[in-house]
């Protein structure tokens, strides 16, 4: 049985609605004191390979110093734009609930995402889906560039055995990190990856969404 779900936040609980490459376009100017023109991939893959890739369309090569900059201005812009990605953005369906269900079944809730953990917090708390979230055993973008690190160090973290989680995300890295660890995966279809590529992916059990709380809680557990 899972006692243990490492959550990753965008397209999977929340969806920014566009207010998040903003805010990557305004700390990479603050890093590097250029704009941002164009982004590199963004769909599973960690804020500092974001950010490094980026870079090198712009014909920059970056150094961690450089990251730590857009780190910070990235954290910052989150906190003074809380209010843009509240009115913009929004809770995906199902989300609170899944949450809730969750934790009153006694499962420990943490986060694993490519974010840093400041813009995954307030994220997270401008929607009010923060309130079970164990911060301090998830694992975030500016510590690994590689998912299947993060899920690792925060298996380590949780003092948890890989077949005692289960990682619920939207994207086919989310799927190979996780499997990476010998942990098991709920994939969800909220973001820009279908059903279908989410299964060619590996994923054990696929949904549309979050909405059936009770079934998730259910698929949680397991072979209990």
């Amino acid at each position: 049985m899972a006692r243990l779900v490492l959550w990753d936040a965008d397209h999977t609980l929340i969806d920014t609605r566009g207010v998040g490459r903003e805010l990557s376009a305004a700390a990479f100017e603050a890093a590097l004191g250029q704009p941002m023109r164009q982004q590199a991939k963004i769909d599973g893959i960690t804020e500092p390979v974001i950010f490094r890739e980026t870079a090198k369309l712009h014909g920059v090569t970056t150094s961690r110093p450089d990251f730590e900059r857009f780190a910070n201005a990235l954290a910052d812009g989150h906190l003074r734009r809380a209010a843009a990605l509240r009115e913009r953005g929004h809770a995906l369906p199902g989300a609170a609930t899944a949450l809730d269900a969750l934790d009153a079944d006694g499962v420990r809730q943490t986060v694993v995402s490519g974010n840093i953990r400041p813009a995954a917090q307030t994220k997270l708390s401008v929607f009010g889906l923060d309130r079970h979230i164990l911060w301090e055993i998830g694992a975030y973008g500016e510590e690994r560039d590689a998912r299947a690190d993060l899920v690792r160090l925060c298996l380590q973290r949780a003092g948890t055995k890989a077949l005692d989680a289960v990682l619920i995300g939207d994207t086919p890295a989310d799927v190979a990190g996780a499997h990476a660890n010998g942990v098991r995966v709920i994939a969800v279809a909220s973001g820009r990856s279908d059903e279908a590529s989410l299964r060619a992916a590996g994923a054990e059990t696929v949904l549309s969404d979050l909405r059936d709380a009770e079934l998730l809680v259910e698929l949680v557990r397991g072979n209990e």
